[in-house]
């Protein structure tokens, strides 16, 4: 022990040999007697007065008798002690990493036992990491959990993937939040109030979820109130956002010349007459950011506990501003919550007897209100970001004096009943772009019209009560439900922003929806220990229901656009002007019975069964009730005798194995039935005088056998603890099997009506998963480094169609750019494979088969298409993989230091082998602007062999191919923060027991070689990089404090 501590803190030596001053002396030695080299000793008041211990353990702090000093070092609990001359202190190994206790399905357990897969994330780890929703809190945190950003606008949500995409369905993750289940609003959660959130990865840890678990699940555990005097905390930031980067896009000389050069080529006369003589320049995404966008956030928190009360109060307040629109009200985010949770010990007499002995009431109460406007993140069809990239720079955004009277005049003549004048927040006339830019319009005109505003208001509550009925037999009741209301409401005015954009009438339009969960659930506990074993059974019960109800209206032709609503507007349903819609949703229902067993001899040998039965109204006669079982052993090999020797190095070594079964129910209502469709009727009588009689007909084929979509999985890992835990290191194996993925069935095609839905589907995914953490100081300064590593393979064995595939993702101009097929990743980038440029008609004509051409339309300047069936043509038949939106790595890295009130937090994180599918540029408009690597395009043998010749209208050349792939891996520092806590003697004068100043940093940098907005790209619930002009992650600066008393 005592040479691994001389490695160690060889540095720390060094700094602490210096001679001593008049103070207090004293000596700290380890649990043998050993000097401990290195701890830190600090006046507990005075954090600027410290030294640390050298090598005899000695140290001399210059304090006055009998003030109070804490010593610490890492690995060790510290302790608080008066100082006193000659003193001796014995630090005690801190063994909480062995007796951390982790949530699981039901109840807890403590970590040296756990025998499934779990990743932790704790408060201290959420931090400093400022995130904004629940879902986003867990990027770059656990090992085998893919968090991918769906956008940068403010409050949009994340896609959370566990080990994998599990499903060609839905393989989002279940959420329980306080043993409660919650389907949607996860955005209901201030990240401050939680305390813990633990990640099911392997099926042994979920199965007692059963039905819900395939996919994995997320267990939120929010704060409770601690022993001792009342807490209050108020937490504030202030911040500024801008976008960390702009594409680079041509400039007005850049443009002409490629406009001209593309037209040449094209067989037409040039545009431009002189290039070079530029009299706009217009840069449009200069003008949708907004830079220097607000975020503001306000947290004060009320805790505390005694022996019979327990209770934690919150008040959050989050305002955002976003960096698109957001100064013009269309990309804005504001969220209210509460939250308050109570423990009620009722009574309490288990020193006086073991049966009825003790009565636990816990409360949990939340609310949120969210009220949000927003744009379209991602699209193709005319949202602001795409039309800042596809406006040209010649293009002004307004127009003034004669030009703007002109434009008035054409569009007042050309639409003399449609064309209404628009105009800035300058009072200037909004410049229109033109006809050829179809949906394309001067984002600062969309900007003027209303924005759509979405609210919400969710309430969430939790009461149980835990009965300790004898001798470590607990029985739990608890009641929980989700109420969540939530809509939408809008108006618009008469607007011309182009010729395809534009109405000339007015209309409102509100919406409200709301949802109800309920889940009600027994559970019967025993946990007891009998010598050298332990026994914990869960016995359970749970019921559960999610209903639903919408109601909206429309109305067109508004009396005062003061008033923009539903009952001010005066259309009648008559004219086509005046519509509603309403009614209940679909009734969700689920009854389970389930069951665990977990047994450990000496925590040396554990071993853990499993087993949930679930019925679900999703499933049809036949399959209604699905089991799922697992199973999952452990080894605590330090716990052997043979081990004892390693001790001064080794002090953890747990093997885990497990393998279960999960299921999948989030496939949809009524799939295994049919319903009625209108439109077959039918004609009697003779030609010229039939009479049509109106009827319905099924829609297609029922299947009463449809069952759970199945996850099978296999996990093995080990835990390792070196250096008295100084050192920690995990590694996992996974192998998941989803089987009977929902799709339709392979029937032949004379059955004449639509294919039912069937269990026909089974994809893989398997991989390796690295988690390692190590503290350590030098001199006083403390320092902490977690960093995690995950490795994806995901294989879709068999799709199980008609077809054999699937298509997905439809570009404009390029069809359909992803693709499902067995044996590749799911779902992959479809296209050609690219072989570089023809230089001269040498390469042309050379390029045959049998004699023939292989593309005998090429020309020099053209690109090269891969033959990949060497069928000596190039068609649909060889597109082929280019590329998947999946990465192969995703990681994490977290560096923590403290030194004298000072405190310092860097938070990495990113992917590695993951491509982007660049959409941005429509081939259907020939006049918009183009990225700047055009320029690099070929213009004449030995030019370039990457890109081709430029001319206006080609789409031979841009056909889908792995000239739009990108290489989508990045490294990005997510959040950065430096800190500083004022010494205790200052700030106890008013009053306060804490206060810490900070300033941060999020998406400082980012390293990556995609040229576009953002390399981080949800594009829809399968698919992931396919990036049609994505609303980017803001680089935020951020300054605040934390405040207690």
């Amino acid at each position: 022990m005592k040479k691994s501590r001389l490695i160690l803190m060889l540095l720390a030596l060094f700094v602490s040999m210096t001679s001593f001053a008049q103070g207090i002396l004293g000596t700290v030695i380890d649990e043998n007697g050993e000097p401990v080299i290195g701890a830190t000793v600090v006046e507990k008041d005075n954090p600027q007065n410290a030294t640390i211990t050298d090598f005899d353990g000695n140290f001399n702090l210059k304090v006055d008798a009998g003030k109070m000093i804490a010593i610490s070092y890492v690995g060790y609990i510290t302790q608080e002690v008066a100082a006193q001359n000659g003193m001796k202190v014995n630090l005690k190994p801190d063994d909480k990493v062995l007796d951390e206790v982790v949530v699981i399905g039901y109840g807890v357990q403590k970590k040296s036992v756990v025998t499934a897969a779990i990743a932790k994330v704790s408060s201290d780890d959420l931090e400093g990491t400022a995130p904004v929703r629940m879902d986003n809190a867990l990027k770059g945190l656990a090992a085998g959990v893919n968090v991918t950003s769906s956008s940068g606008q403010p409050g949009a949500a994340s896609r959370i993937r566990v080990r994998g995409i599990g499903s060609v369905n839905n393989s989002d993750p279940l959420y329980i939040v306080d043993g409660m289940p919650i389907e949607g609003g996860l955005d209901y959660i201030n990240p401050s109030d939680i305390e813990s959130i633990e990640v099911l990865k392997d099926a042994a840890s979920g199965a007692i979820y059963g039905a819900r678990a395939a996919n994995g699940v997320i267990l939120v555990t929010t704060k409770k109130g601690k022993m001792g005097k009342v807490s209050v905390n108020y937490n504030f930031s202030q911040g500024w956002q801008t976008a960390w980067k702009h594409r680079d896009v041509l400039d007005a000389t850049g443009y002409m010349v490629m406009m001209n050069e593309g037209l040449v080529n094209a067989g037409q006369a040039p545009r431009y007459t002189d290039p070079y003589n530029v009299t706009t320049n217009t840069d449009w995404q200069d003008l949708i950011f907004n830079d220097n966008a607000p975020v503001q956030n306000h947290e004060l928190t009320l805790s505390g506990a005694s022996e019979k009360v327990n209770y934690y109060f919150s008040l959050g307040y989050y305002d955002q501003e976003g960096i698109v629109g957001g100064n013009y009200g269309h990309s804005n985010y504001n969220r209210l919550t509460l939250r308050g949770n109570f423990n009620f010990n009722v009574f309490d007499v288990t020193k006086e007897r073991n049966w009825l002995n003790k009565l636990d009431v816990q409360v949990n109460l939340s609310y949120a209100r969210v009220k949000n406007t927003g744009l379209d993140v991602n699209s193709q069809w005319g949202s602001e970001i795409g039309s800042a990239l596809s406006i040209p720079p010649v293009i002004a955004p307004y127009v003034t004096g004669q030009d703007a009277q002109d434009q008035i005049d054409y569009y007042s003549s050309t639409y003399p009943e449609e064309y209404v004048p628009m105009y800035g927040d300058n009072g200037e006339l909004l410049n229109i772009p033109g006809a050829g830019f179809n949906e394309m319009a001067n984002p600062l005109a969309s900007f003027q019209l209303p924005a759509t505003n979405y609210w919400s208001h969710k309430f969430v509550s939790n009461f149980s009560a835990t009965l300790g009925i004898w001798d470590g037999l607990k029985y739990r009741v608890s009641y929980s439900t989700d109420m969540s209301f939530w809509g939408n409401q809008s108006y618009a005015t008469p607007y011309w922003i182009s010729p395809t954009k534009h109405r000339n009438y007015s209309s409102a339009s509100m919406e409200s929806d709301r949802g109800t969960v309920w889940q009600l659930e027994n559970v019967l506990s025993y946990d007891k220990t009998f010598g050298a074993h332990t026994v914990n059974v869960v016995l359970g019960q749970s019921a559960f229901e999610n209903s639903g109800w919408t109601l909206g209206a429309s109305r067109n032709n508004l009396k005062d656009y003061n008033k923009p609503w539903v009952d001010a507007a005066t259309g009648l349903a008559a004219d086509g002007d005046r519509d509603g819609w309403g009614g209940p949703g679909v009734k969700h229902t689920m009854s389970s019975l389930f069951a665990r067993l977990s047994y450990n001899f000496d925590e040396r040998y554990m071993f853990q069964a499993t087993v949930r039965r679930d019925g679900s109204s999703r499933f049809g006669t036949n399959n209604k009730y699905g089991v799922f079982p697992s199973v999952s052993l452990g080894w605590n090999v330090m716990n052997e005798k043979f081990m004892k020797q390693t001790n001064d190095w080794l002090n953890n070594l747990k093997v885990r194995f497990s393998w279960g079964k999960n299921g999948n129910d989030n496939i949809g209502d009524f799939r295994y039935t049919v319903l009625t469709q209108g439109g077959n009727n039918y004609g009697f009588g003779m030609a010229g005088g039939e009479k049509e009689i109106t009827s319905s007909k099924a829609s297609g084929l029922p299947n009463p056998d449809l069952k759970w979509e199945e996850s099978e999985q296999y996990d093995f890992g080990v835990d390792f603890g070196f250096l008295n835990n100084k050192v920690t290191f995990t590694f996992d194996w996974f192998k998941k099997k989803t089987n009977g993925m929902l799709k339709d069935m392979n029937i032949p095609s004379y059955v004449g009506e639509s294919k039912p839905i069937g269990n026909v589907g089974d994809m893989e995914n398997s991989g390796i998963e690295f988690e390692l953490g190590y503290k350590f100081n030098i001199s006083d300064a403390k320092f902490q480094i977690k960093a995690n590593a995950s490795y994806l393979k995901n294989e879709l064995i068999k799709l199980g169609n008609a077809a054999g595939f699937d298509t997905y993702d439809n570009v404009s101009n390029l069809g359909n750019i992803s693709r499902a097929e067995a044996g590749e990743p799911f779902p992959y980038f479809w296209g050609y494979k690219t072989a570089g440029i023809f230089q001269n008609w040498e390469e042309v004509n050379s390029y045959t088969k049998d004699g023939s051409l292989i593309q005998p339309d090429a020309r020099p300047g053209y690109v090269r298409f891969v033959d990949v069936n060497d069928d000596g043509m190039i068609d649909d038949s060889d597109r082929t993989k280019i590329g998947k939106g999946t990465p192969d790595w995703t990681f994490g890295a977290t560096f923590n230091a403290a030194w004298k009130g000072f405190d310092f937090m860097m938070f990495w994180q990113g992917t590695y082998g993951n491509d982007i599918f660049d959409a941005t540029r429509r081939l259907d408009l020939n006049a918009i602007n183009l990225p700047s690597w055009f320029l690099g395009r070929w213009t004449g043998e030995g030019t370039s062999d990457k890109y081709p010749i430029y001319i206006q209208g080609d789409a031979t050349n841009w056909q889908a191919s792995d000239l739009y792939v990108h290489d989508g891996s990045y490294l990005r520092l997510k959040n950065i923060e430096l800190g500083y806590t004022i010494p205790e003697y200052i700030t106890k004068k008013a009053f306060i027991s804490r206060l810490r100043l900070y300033v941060a940093a999020e998406n400082l940098l980012t390293f990556t070689k995609y040229w576009g907005f953002d390399p981080e790209i949800s594009s829809s619930a399968t698919s992931c990089g396919v990036d049609f002009g994505v609303y980017p992650q803001p680089r935020t600066l951020r300054v605040g404090f934390n405040l207690s008393f």
